[in-house]
């Protein structure tokens, strides 16, 4: 599939919306999870794919985005990666308050896509790329921002660890989470919350106290 069909699948199968937490952004965005969910495994002529993460925005991404764009100094002039990207939801709060630029990091191809064209629907532009981001050393940025990572134990353990590394080398890491199962708690430290509305497609309740964290 060509990066054409999948901007074209990822227009037909949203519609253009703004999250309940943070207005100022217009994403793609789909309305139920299993129907595209069962039209990206039918386009893809593949079974038992991972959830379309790009296609909503979850609670983690917007209450990183909410931050960010409440406090423009954490990013404005900066250097930002976005990893596990999704929407382009947190990278796109960031150049709208002035971002240098943000690196959207996620191994979807759909979602390169959909960053793509939702960047360009908020009037930015940012560089994207598939490439797994914990498989290599943290390239530079002054500022990483990860939104709704911790879900699964052995991607969590990879994620920690590389976020580490990346403060090591100087960057500011922020984490948007509603306390997933392996967010490791007591290694991080709740700077802000937020009552993020979200849909019962997805999650166990319609708002999730969700925080934005800073490595320990």
């Amino acid at each position: 599939m060509t990066p054409d069909d999948r901007a074209r699948f990822v227009r037909a199968n949203t519609e253009i919306l703004s999250p309940p937490l943070v207005p100022e952004v217009k994403l793609h965005l789909a309305h139920e999870a299993l129907p595209i969910w069962q039209k990206t495994e039918e386009e893809l002529g593949e079974i038992g794919l991972p959830p379309p993460f790009w296609a909503f925005a979850w609670a983690g991404g917007q209450a990183l985005a909410r931050h960010v764009l409440d406090h423009p100094t954490l990013v404005a002039g900066k250097r930002v990666i976005d990893l596990a990207s999704g929407s382009g939801l947190v990278g796109i709060a960031a150049l709208k308050v002035g971002a240098a630029s943000v690196l959207a990091a996620d191994i979807d191809a759909f979602s390169a896509s959909a960053i793509v064209i939702n960047a360009d629907l908020n009037g930015v532009t940012m560089a994207v790329t598939t490439d797994d981001l914990l498989a290599a050393p943290p390239p530079d940025a002054d500022v990483v921002l990860v939104g709704d990572l911790f879900y699964e134990q052995s991607l969590a353990g990879r994620c920690y660890a590389w976020l580490e590394r990346a403060q090591a080398q100087g960057s500011t890491v922020l984490v948007g989470d509603p306390g997933r199962s392996y967010l490791p708690k007591d290694r991080l430290r709740a700077i802000a919350n937020y009552s993020v509305p979200v849909t019962r497609d997805l999650e166990d309740a319609e708002i999730k106290k969700t925080a934005v964290w800073r490595l320990a």
